[in-house]
């Protein structure tokens, strides 16, 4: 994390609060929402998030749901377009789909077929990599829908496991990991 631009660490991690047992039991949530109600923290941290890939992106495609929160203004920081990667059922017209496992269970990714021009770049945004399921998913969902993933950007790294094997040599820019 470039401290310089966010403030301390600790007030960054301050301002996330702990929810024991979400979405259930064993399962410790970080929950963002105090840190994005600040409008100068989340400000610079959506800046941050982005930095590396100044330039490199064409389209900023958020995981639902809160990686939504940060890709957008992130997507509109960088000068590009915003695509939602949605929960299975949730796009109205034709779409890929991608399943993956969670650390709590199995979902699945959708994106409209006609989301990316062919050979578009597209940085790929969510607000926490766990076991880095969500993040390969994405990243090959957005392959399929013919973009070209730049690279991964995140909030917090959970630090459960090593993740960068499974984006298959995608840049990863994390602001933060969480010491497990």
């Amino acid at each position: 994390m470039d401290r310089g631009s966010l403030g301390s660490t600790d007030a960054l991690l301050q301002a996330i609060v702990d929810v024991p047992g979400y979405p259930r039991p064993g399962i410790v949530f970080k929950d963002i929402t105090p840190l994005l109600a600040d409008h100068d923290v989340s400000g610079r941290l959506v800046a941050a998030m982005g930095e590396p890939f100044r330039g490199k992106a064409d389209k900023v495609a958020g995981i639902e749901a809160r990686g939504f929160i940060l890709a957008a203004p992130l997507a509109h920081l960088l000068g590009v377009g915003f695509v939602p990667l949605r929960k299975a059922g949730k796009l109205p017209r034709a779409t890929f789909a991608e399943g993956y496992d969670l650390e709590y269970g199995r979902a699945t990714l959708e994106v409209h077929r006609d989301a990316f021009e062919p050979g578009e770049r597209v940085l790929v945004v969510d607000d926490v990599l766990a076991t880095g399921g969500t993040a390969a998913a994405a990243l090959r969902l957005v392959a399929r829908a013919n973009g070209v993933p730049v690279g991964f950007t995140a909030l917090l790294d959970l630090g459960l496991v090593a993740v960068r094997e499974k984006l298959g040599g995608t840049p990863l820019h994390i602001l933060h990991t969480v010491a497990s």
